[in-house]
């Protein structure tokens, strides 16, 4: 998985119990773009996320 600052990150419920979560990636640790990403989530918490198989990156749109 790869991100840029401005994508957006969504981890996808596993249950349905379990809702969507999405947010913007404000940073990126790892190398090349691989995680971990400092993420602010749609309900404002910001924290630290190693995403797993049940999450995808949307790109922000480029200008260019």
């Amino acid at each position: 998985m790869q991100a840029h600052v401005g994508d957006h990150l969504v981890v996808e419920g596993r249950t349905n119990d379990t809702p969507r979560r999405e947010g913007e990636v404000l940073e990126v640790r790892g190398d090349n773009g691989g995680p971990p990403y400092v993420i602010r989530w749609d309900d404002g918490h910001e924290g630290l996320a190693f995403p797993g198989p049940d999450a995808h990156v949307i790109p922000r749109q480029r200008q260019g």
